[in-house]
């Protein structure tokens, strides 16, 4: 591996690692209860030294907002290419699931802070989730061909406020049990 790789795999890395622990922060207290310094001390650098990787507080809750809804709708299509019919819409739903358990944090901060976003930020996240709700309604379409297009957009909707409610709700049971049940249950409401 070059010098210049190894580089930009430890910038990546540490991109990764100044988000999450960003989106922790936000999570717990929201973008106005959190400072440039907070990140840094859980990001374990100095406030300043994120100014390495982001222009500002703002710069990092718009990383995290569009990171998740472009691997959202860009994971999607991947999920989905090859596939049809209800192996699609259990692709779909399996994916969603994962990417519910796997970012409660990330989850949070959209349901509370969605609205600080800069308007340019705000635009290109929105235009994301249409995207990928518009996605869910095409698979549901290929099952339910018969179905108003607002019905299934609807369905889509409801599934995704179950699933993206599991970081809300403190649930105490393991994660295989959990992912069973989410899946099952996202399934029977799009059935």
């Amino acid at each position: 591996m070059s010098v210049s790789t190894s580089r930009s795999a430890a910038k990546a890395s540490r991109r990764a690692a100044l988000l999450a622990a960003a989106a922790c922060l936000f999570a717990e207290r929201g973008y106005a209860g959190t400072s440039i310094e907070d990140l840094g001390a859980q990001a374990g650098v100095s406030g300043p030294a994120l100014y390495k990787h982001f222009a500002g507080k703002q710069a990092i809750l718009a990383a995290i907002l569009l990171d998740a809804s472009s691997g959202l709708y860009s994971g999607g299509l991947e999920v989905v290419s090859g596939a049809r019919g209800s192996d699609a819409v259990e692709s779909l739903v399996a994916f969603h699931v994962a990417f519910a358990l796997d970012n409660a944090d990330v989850i949070r901060v959209q349901d509370r802070d969605l609205d600080q976003l800069a308007e340019g930020d705000l635009h290109v996240v929105r235009m994301l989730q249409r995207r990928y709700v518009e996605l869910w309604v095409d698979v549901l379409a290929e099952l339910h061909p018969d179905t108003d297009p607002a019905v299934l957009r609807t369905r889509a909707h409801a599934v995704f406020g179950l699933l993206n409610s599991t970081p809300h709700s403190g649930l105490s049971v393991d994660r295989a049990t959990l992912r069973a049940e989410l899946e099952r249950m996202a399934l029977s409401a799009l059935a």
